[in-house]
């Protein structure tokens, strides 16, 4: 259970399908414009699933259904690429003024 305060991520739908502009494409035009926020919760506490309100760090306050408690960043660069190894070392002594 979040509590007033906590660092929240939430969902909402901004635009339905048939509410978007037809001067897009036509893939896109079949779907929902979605948008998801992190933000403080402003409500005294919540679960997930309800509809809360957050005030995000540029101080918007935005509503949607909460999601997730203390949101984290999920994504890498992803494999190892050991030629950037050899890359790095290159760079370094071309930069000391060394090989060229």
């Amino acid at each position: 259970m979040a509590k007033k305060g906590d660092w929240i991520r939430i969902h909402s739908i901004v635009l339905k399908a048939e509410e978007r502009t037809a001067k897009i494409p036509e893939d896109t035009k079949k779907c929902d414009l979605e948008m998801w926020v992190k933000g403080a919760l402003l409500e005294d506490s919540a679960e997930c699933g309800d509809v809360v309100h957050v005030e995000t760090a540029a101080g918007r306050v935005e509503s949607g259904v909460l999601l997730e408690e203390k949101p984290h960043y999920t994504h890498s660069y992803g494999d190892f690429v050991p030629e950037i190894i050899e890359i790095d070392s290159r760079l370094r002594k071309i930069m000391a003024g060394g090989e060229r």
